[in-house]
């Protein structure tokens, strides 16, 4: 087994054992140092979405927080410091995210995911972005493990009656579904919503969600407690009457 497929299976086995995604695995083994020395390649449209990198790493808490320097340092050669240094030097406070991206990319042999890691980074550092906002405002990501077939979550997910279950009191409008793995749809007062749902066996699919276009911080931590209360609902309800 090589080293890179030595880290999906520790993430895999953390997303088992938590209930976490696939991103929010890897970026707490990340965090602890657990990177392997060799970057993960920029985001492709290869292979499943599950186990690609995010186009950008997760941003509701500080990134240098969840990623340490050393890790950093093995995958990029630099620790932030020494990045922010070369960031200020090119002026990047007046530059946009994608160009701050494509330049540690273009200028400097950075791989996809590690450019997004550094740029959302040094946004922070500098007060260009706060943990949780992205350019279309500020969302927030929640999972829970069910123990119920990826077919019966989906649907308790997509169909109207289903929600009215563990949801009543907020407008959900389905977008683009592709059961039973994932769905998009509109949420109150024009957000979005970007559910993905992960069988691990004939009777146990993770539940993880994105509710992205938030306002501020504040709705921020709004919506994440809304959604911890009411994936655990919709948890109790299918765990209850599985059929």
């Amino acid at each position: 087994m090589t080293r890179q497929k030595s880290f999906k299976q520790r993430v895999r086995t953390r997303m088992d054992k938590t209930g976490e995604s696939y991103t929010a695995a890897r970026a707490h083994l990340v965090g602890r140092g657990g990177e392997p020395t060799a970057p993960e390649p920029a985001t492709t449209t290869a292979g499943p979405a599950s186990e690609r990198p995010a186009a950008t790493p997760p941003t509701t808490a500080a990134i240098s927080s969840r990623v340490s320097d050393e890790a950093l340092r093995r995958g990029t050669g630099r620790g932030y410091d020494a990045w922010f240094a070369l960031l200020d030097a090119w002026k990047a406070t007046e530059r946009t995210h994608t160009e701050m991206a494509a330049w540690l990319v273009g200028e400097h042999g950075v791989g996809g995911w590690w450019a997004q890691t550094v740029t959302v980074a040094y946004e922070q550092a500098r007060g260009l972005r706060v943990p949780g906002q992205k350019k279309d405002g500020f969302s927030c990501t929640v999972s829970r493990t069910i123990d119920v077939p990826a077919e019966r979550a989906f649907a308790a997910v997509a169909e109207e009656a289903g929600r009215e279950r563990w949801l009543r009191g907020h407008a959900l409008s389905v977008r683009t579904a592709n059961a039973p793995k994932r769905l998009r749809a509109d949420f109150d007062a024009g957000t979005r919503l970007a559910f993905e749902f992960t069988a691990k066996g004939p009777a146990k699919t993770v539940v993880a969600l994105e509710h992205s276009k938030l306002a501020d911080a504040e709705e921020t931590a709004r919506s994440k407690a809304l959604w911890r209360e009411r994936l655990g609902r919709l948890k109790a309800l299918l765990e209850q009457d599985p059929s």
